[in-house]
């Protein structure tokens, strides 16, 4: 019989998303996945089955009275995040909550002052940030190699990629690509830049071309509750970011566009040199007066996800067992929801937004 402390895991909600996580849960030596709820009691069983789980819940609030769990993974629709993760600090479970935090500044805050009441683990699944390459380039950073970081850029473009379902219906989601897909090249960015403070951000969104059910001959991924009848998101959103020591990053993200392939890249410049992230990762620096591109010889050339994945969850469970700080705190997840947010209201309004004096809504 083995002595070691094992990290007891409930799921709530069991998407796509939610299979990534288990699957590295599985893998982790310190942790067993306990107890898995969705309101499809189904789907639950079967996800139960596949993880060997022992109980299964169709009531969240149910689920956090299992003196058993003692830490949940948060899966669900954006627009339940806060409810959920506010419940489940408040029950005592340490919590990993899937990116974006919250669809409002408000909710976000609700969360944040919840983790600092319960003394709970709190991770947002930030998950590019637990990227090898990502975390190898971060070391390149922190020993100056690039100096001051002040301009990046990052996009990911499909030209049709609405899942629909609920990542089309905005009182679900929150939003469109720039939630969805956004959050993560706008965090990938701020967090190597060193997460500077955000002053003022202008956005733009926009709303032209549909699900585009009507396309023939490609295949894309579809939410499990597809359908075309329900979109209410941005079909596109571009933005600059503003941070108070000078720095800047644009961005644009799509889930439907007239653009001949997909794309995909996150590249940042500094004093000394830059580095891309996507699609591949390399280095550009200069050398006795010579500009090099450098590529790094690592398992893969670019973002490794799966991987990313599994580093995520082993530090969830470290952070929880050990009380290691996490990577991706609350903090940054309030932060990120500011800027997304500001997004949204500089689109709306047609002018910049100074954070300062972003509607907390």
């Amino acid at each position: 019989m083995s002595n070691r402390q094992m990290l007891h895991i409930g799921m709530i909600g069991t998407g796509s998303i939610s299979d990534l996580h288990m699957r590295c849960y599985a893998k982790n030596e310190d942790a067993v996945i306990y107890a898995i709820c969705d309101l499809n009691e189904e789907r639950a069983k079967a996800a139960a089955k596949k993880y060997d789980a022992q109980s299964v819940y169709t009531n969240y609030r149910e689920m956090l009275e299992d003196p058993h769990v003692d830490a949940v993974s948060i899966c669900t629709w954006n627009n339940t995040h806060a409810e959920f993760a506010i419940a489940a600090l408040e029950a005592g479970k340490h919590v990993l909550l899937e990116k974006p935090v919250a669809t409002n500044v408000e909710d976000a805050l609700r969360i944040e002052e919840a983790v600092k009441k319960s003394g709970r683990t709190f991770v947002v699944g930030f998950v590019r940030r637990y990227d090898n390459n990502m975390q190898m380039l971060r070391r390149f950073i922190d020993a100056g190699e690039f100096g001051e970081l002040y301009y990046a850029k990052a996009s990911i473009l499909r030209r049709l990629g609405n899942p629909g379902g609920w990542f089309a219906d905005k009182a679900r989601s929150g939003g469109g690509p720039l939630i969805d897909l956004g959050v993560h090249i706008i965090d990938q960015c701020w967090y190597l830049m060193g997460r500077p403070k955000p002053v003022s951000v202008s956005g733009n969104t926009y709303r032209k071309l549909g699900n585009r059910a009507n396309i023939d001959h490609l295949s894309f991924y579809k939410a499990a509750d597809y359908s075309a009848a329900i979109n209410n998101v941005e079909d596109m959103a571009n933005a600059l970011i503003r941070f108070e020591n000078g720095a800047s990053l644009a961005v644009d993200v799509s889930f439907t566009l007239h653009a001949r392939e997909d794309e995909s890249f996150v590249k940042l410049y500094g004093e000394r040199g830059g580095f891309e992230l996507e699609p591949r990762t390399l280095i550009v620096t200069e050398k006795h007066d010579t500009i090099m591109n450098i590529e790094p010889q690592t398992d893969h050339t670019g973002l490794d996800i799966h991987g990313a994945f599994q580093n995520q969850i082993d530090h969830f469970v470290e952070c929880c067992l050990n009380g290691t700080p996490p990577i991706s705190p609350i903090a940054d997840g309030v932060a990120s929801t500011r800027m997304l947010c500001a997004i949204y209201e500089s689109a709306e309004s047609g002018r910049e937004v100074r954070l300062d004096d972003q509607v907390i809504r």
